[in-house]
């Protein structure tokens, strides 16, 4: 059988805040359709230069603790030499560097092999920007 392609789009608004926002069900709905039962890759990207792509525990703590560590790591304060935006927005467009704004995971048999406790989420701490995009592509 020869690979296929398929890739969407979806729209969301995070807010005025930070966030890590679950996207794994949005991933598991595009794959019933997009790999049909077949292995292959699911890459998720944002095209943002403020945000970025976890594959982490929610719910369980573990996603504030990544915004409090981002918070402590990267202070909204004056420090950043990229200055538009509110203060402190120079420290979002250096988040990309830490939290990559893609993740490539394996799916083996139409569904993401993913990891009992883990998520795929979207992390987020632009106040600037509530609406992203995501790109979700299945090559398989």
């Amino acid at each position: 059988m020869a690979d296929t392609f398929h890739s969407i789009t979806f729209d969301l608004t995070t807010g005025t805040g930070e966030v890590a926002l679950d996207i794994t069900d949005r991933c598991a709905t595009f794959l019933d359709s997009a790999a049909a039962g077949r292995d292959g890759l699911l890459n998720v990207f944002v095209p943002h230069a403020t945000a970025g792509i976890a594959v982490i525990e929610t719910g369980a703590g573990s996603d504030e603790d990544l915004l409090d560590i981002l918070r402590e790591l990267l202070p909204a304060d004056s420090r950043w030499r990229h200055r538009h935006g509110t203060p402190g927005h120079g420290r979002d467009h250096v988040l990309p560097g830490l939290v990559a704004p893609h993740a490539t995971l394996p799916v083996i048999g139409g569904k993401l092999a993913l990891g009992v406790w883990q998520s795929v989420v979207l992390v987020d701490t632009n106040g600037d920007n509530p609406r992203r995009t995501v790109r979700l592509s299945f090559l398989g």
